[in-house]
């Protein structure tokens, strides 16, 4: 089991699954398009002060394990 993050109050560990979908499930997540999104799902992680834990571009659509501090 992974370590729990803590604050100063508080220990937690707050995961999301996520699944984003395109309109019309397309397949034109990979090529050069893949490795824009990478880039853009790792920036605003960091923005919103997120981690994400594990991620994986399909196809059609992207899973995403994010670790997000209780606010």
């Amino acid at each position: 089991m992974d370590e729990m993050e803590s604050l100063s109050h508080t220990k937690w560990e707050c995961k999301y699954h996520v699944v984003s979908i395109p309109k019309c499930r397309r397949k034109t997540l990979y090529g050069e398009l893949r490795q824009h999104l990478g880039e853009v799902f790792r920036k605003l992680a960091v923005q919103k002060e997120s981690r994400i834990e594990e991620g994986h571009l399909l196809p059609d659509h992207v899973h995403m394990m994010i670790a997000i501090p209780p606010k």
